[in-house]
């Protein structure tokens, strides 16, 4: 258990990176409007994502819930 402690600070920082790049990878064509809400078109604002885009996506919900669980262990040992 004492080595996973030493070790579990590197995996923050490193989980933390890589979810930070992918949250800025990431498209977005959030302007003030849409902040709100306003999507600037008549279709409803849904949209798919597809090819690398949904790649991304998917990776930085895994690296949030890797980080997540990470800090889980951190707290419990």
């Amino acid at each position: 258990m004492q080595s996973l402690a030493g070790i579990l600070p590197y995996i923050h920082i490193i989980l933390s990176v890589f979810l930070i790049g992918g949250i800025l990878m990431q498209q977005s064509d959030a302007s003030l409007g849409a902040v709100f809400g306003d999507t600037g078109d008549m279709t409803g604002g849904s949209r798919t994502r597809r090819g690398f885009e949904k790649t991304v996506y998917n990776a930085t919900i895994v690296l949030a819930i890797l980080f997540v669980l990470s800090i889980v262990i951190s707290l419990l040992i």
